[in-house]
């Protein structure tokens, strides 16, 4: 029989910040999945800082979310009916179904899950693409090494917080940047930092360069790129050369804040050519044949306890456009999610 489905859409596209008004909680009704779909109801939603870019109209890597359209997002579901051979009736499963209740599938770019191996939540954090986004980041792009210092920003983040136990893992001197003394505290006393930098109490690039200096005296040879700003401004002067800069994201720009304040083109690529950098950016939709590579040294990691991470959980589809606003501005603790239905 039809199913309600429960959504939040795209109401407008954001100038600046997104605000409520933004976003528009709406009900539709669901045909049964037809031969070669299924139907999966929603237990968590990822939260995740790409989806601001999604809500603008601008050429990029991935279409944007139509004006009216059910905002972007990947989830965690139940599948409740089934006429495909690949998917049973209470399988567990990672898709793209958005900020809804409940969606129907082809099964495309769907994969099942083990809550065996770690809690569902973690198959949208560090089992999910931002584990892999940091796996692949540190790996592949910036070629880390064991011996060098790598500076981490957003250090305690979905991203960064992997990131960081695996270069540690590696035997690298870990240099965290994050906001506020909490979360700085929790990157050395928990992750294993060697240093964590409070960049909001640092009042200018300089500043926070000067305390990068301090925290690495052989300088940096890895910078994972999260943030942007003035963290991208501080390290940068940091880089030794040939450094490597892994670009994964830029989420002090996102909402076009800080931008008429930021350093000039010159500045920043004068220190790529001086310093004989190399700066890659990189999307994770590229590196999905490096899953199982990301698995098999991962999850055996997060298994037995010697990878931490941390989530913050919003109850209720209705309150993730409150939730994905404050991750914007840095208000989410390690991963953002929401929790929209009840674990089976």
């Amino acid at each position: 029989m039809p199913t309600t489905a429960h959504s939040i859409v795209l109401a407008s596209r954001p100038k600046g910040p997104p605000k409520p008004e933004n976003f528009r909680y709406e009900s539709s009704t669901l045909a049964d999945p037809a031969d070669g779909q299924f139907l999966v109801r929603t237990i968590w939603l990822s939260l995740d800082p790409y989806m601001r870019g999604r809500m603008d109209d601008a050429k990029s890597y991935a279409k944007p979310v139509a004006v009216d359209g059910i905002m972007e997002g990947g989830c965690i579901a139940e599948v409740m009916a089934s006429n495909h051979k690949g998917f049973a009736v209470g399988d567990l499963v990672m898709g793209y179904f958005g900020w809804t209740t409940y969606a129907v599938s082809d099964g495309k770019q769907v994969h099942k899950i083990d809550p065996n191996i770690a809690p569902m939540s973690a198959y949208l954090g560090v089992l999910g693409m931002p584990g892999l986004t940091a796996w692949t980041g540190l790996n592949v792009i910036a070629n880390a090494q064991p011996g060098e210092t790598a500076v981490i920003s957003a250090a305690t983040g979905a991203v960064g917080s992997l990131a960081g136990q695996l270069a540690k893992q590696k035997g690298m001197r870990v240099i965290g940047v994050a906001g506020g003394a909490a979360k700085c505290n929790f990157a050395v006393e928990e992750l294993g930092y060697d240093v964590c930098l409070d960049h909001r109490a640092a009042p200018d690039s300089k500043t926070l360069a000067d305390q990068i200096a301090q925290a690495a005296p052989d300088g940096v040879d890895v910078y994972f790129e999260n943030v942007g700003g003035k963290t991208l401004e501080a390290t940068i002067v940091n880089m030794n050369t040939n450094g490597r800069i892994a670009v994964c994201g830029m989420i002090a720009w996102y909402s076009g804040l800080g931008v008429e304040n930021a350093a000039p083109a010159p500045f920043i690529w004068r220190n790529i050519l001086t310093r004989r950098l190399t700066a890659q950016g990189f999307i994770i939709f590229d590196h999905l044949d490096r899953i199982p590579a990301f698995l098999a040294e991962v999850a055996p990691m997060v298994a037995n306890g010697t990878i931490k991470y941390r989530e913050t959980i919003a109850d209720g589809l209705e309150n993730a456009p409150t939730a994905f606003m404050a991750m914007l501005q840095g208000g989410n603790f390690g991963k953002q999610l929401v929790r929209v239905g009840d674990d089976p």
